[in-house]
């Protein structure tokens, strides 16, 4: 079961296990938000993720999460350089391989979860977080 909306971080855990907190919270904060979850973390089999596969209406939505338990060193999206937008477009037209290239609208979503440490979590659900074009994947 997914962690609750208001429930704190857990105290003692490492970076992934912060990070795989944070997805779950992501997950229900975007299906209670009207989002129908797909997939969790899927991967391509020549590199690229996807930490979640959403659909919104007729739009496919692929999201990066991302927790950090404070915005000391800036906010979590400030983390997506150009590597991991590259890892994450690879993800995506793996997905989109997957189920033959459909004509479908897709785009890319980040959550960001500030998790204090015994305090509840704050997330900001950014859509349209950035764009791609085809010389990214080709």
């Amino acid at each position: 079961m997914p962690p609750s909306l208001t429930q704190a971080a857990p105290a003692e855990c490492t970076p992934a296990e912060l990070g795989r907190w944070g997805e779950r919270l992501a997950a229900r904060f975007l299906a209670e938000s009207g989002l129908k979850v797909l997939r969790r973390n899927f991967r391509a089999r020549h590199g690229g993720e996807l930490d979640l596969v959403c659909r919104e209406g007729k739009v496919l939505v692929f999201v990066e999460v991302k927790t950090r338990r404070s915005d000391f060193h800036g906010r979590p999206i400030e983390a997506i350089d150009e590597e991991k937008r590259r890892l994450l477009i690879r993800g995506a037209m793996e997905w989109l391989r997957h189920l033959h290239y459909p004509d479908v609208f897709y785009r890319f979503d980040v959550v960001e979860v500030l998790a204090p440490p015994g305090q509840a979590p704050e997330i900001q659900h950014v859509p349209n977080a950035f764009q791609t074009t085809e010389r990214h994947y080709r």
